[in-house]
């Protein structure tokens, strides 16, 4: 299920053939889902409810081929790694990680193996791969360790430029939205000749705040109709409440950008993300990385007497620039909306459950405020 599925059309432009981040023609995504046992949580055993996504920003050898990049922090209190880089040289190499926040370090390991796989352990293969997480310890047992090396193989071997699976998949497998399931979300909008695409890993957020297309939707489902998960949680911490979570944006366009555009473009997912109802909390992380494919070609390396030290460029006017904003913040918000109707109720460690938001039950509220097309 699907935002348009039911009626609820986010802004005033249109989606993408698939209404996703794959609409950027190039740009593949890939998931591994890891759901194992049941009961009590047993820290290195289980229950498990992770996974790990990736997304491939472009068409051709990503190892070896950067592309424009640029990143926006709304608020830090998370990882994506590789961002110095991006922001001194303006780059993305490589494919793009998302898992738990304590499995960063062995999907970057993983993605610079796969990077010398690809090139025949070459060492003459540099990568320095970007990787984001959010935090699923209220569901899955996140001290086990359970994202290995493997798995991140088996997402980048199953990329695909078709429909993005959502909600309970991939890295966001055990995530947690506005104290209903979340996870996985992904939309697109046309904007002029070009298209933008974004994918969220969604996991912050109170009820209350809730907001659909402008509709107080958290408070129409208060915490005593649908108990949160949070409240199930023993021994909260100060990372672990409903309004210390996090989320990840990734943005994708075709459109020919600079890396200072990108980094615009970047900053627009936290509009999007701003209008469903977080105010990016002391404990949340809130990062978004956008990459652009339109320029091609931008590493050459024929040595000292190659006269190609240049390469011609192009670069959307900034008074052109408009609808890819307003592109960004409204595929944001829609691929969140998606990541809740997709996602199902979940049952993870100790016995805690995440509802889902149910499709009926907004298609009502949203009746009620004549916000349907």
């Amino acid at each position: 299920m699907r935002a348009r599925d039911l009626g609820v059309r986010i802004g005033r432009m249109e989606p993408g053939d698939l209404n996703a981040i794959t609409d950027v023609a190039g740009v593949r995504v890939g998931h591994t889902t890891l759901i194992e046992g049941d009961g009590p949580l047993r820290p290195g055993t289980g229950p498990i409810r992770t996974g790990v996504t990736v997304v491939v920003p472009h068409d051709g050898d990503v190892w070896t081929e950067p592309i424009f990049a640029g990143a926006h922090r709304l608020n830090g209190n998370g990882e994506l790694t590789g961002l110095e880089w991006i922001r001194e040289a303006g780059m993305l190499g490589g494919a793009i990680g998302i898992t738990n926040t304590h499995s960063v370090g062995v999907v970057r390991d993983a993605l610079i193996e796969a990077a010398a796989r690809a090139h025949a352990m070459s060492d003459g293969v540099w990568a320095l791969p970007t990787v984001g997480e959010t935090y699923d310890g209220a569901l899955n047992d996140i001290n086990g360790f359970h994202v290995r090396p493997d798995h991140v193989h088996s997402a980048l071997a199953a990329a695909s430029g078709g429909p993005v699976p959502e909600g309970n998949v991939g890295g966001g497998t055990g995530m947690i939205c506005h104290e209903f399931k979340g996870g996985i979300g992904t939309a697109s909008r046309r904007a002029t000749r070009w298209t933008v695409g974004v994918l969220v890993q969604a996991n912050y957020g109170a009820r209350e705040l809730l907001r659909i297309d402008g509709v107080p939707v958290g408070r129409a489902i208060p915490l005593s109709d649908v108990p949160s998960p949070w409240d199930q949680v023993e021994a909260l911490s100060a990372r672990a409440t409903p309004e210390g979570g996090s989320i990840i944006g990734i943005v994708a366009t075709d459109a020919p950008l600079l890396p200072h555009q990108c980094a615009r473009l970047a900053q627009r997912v936290g509009m999007g993300v701003a209008r469903m109802g977080s105010y990016a909390s002391h404990g949340s992380g809130d990062l978004f990385l956008a990459f652009a494919t339109g320029n091609r070609g931008l590493s050459r390396n024929g040595g000292e007497d190659d006269p190609r030290r240049t390469v011609e460029l192009q670069m959307v006017v900034d008074q052109h620039i408009n609808p890819l904003l307003e592109a960004v913040a409204e595929a944001t918000e829609e691929a969140i909306v998606n990541a809740l109707l997709a996602a199902e109720t979940m049952t993870g460690r100790d016995g805690i459950t995440a509802h889902a938001l149910e499709p009926d039950r907004l298609l009502a509220i949203m009746r009620e405020h004549a916000r349907l097309a």
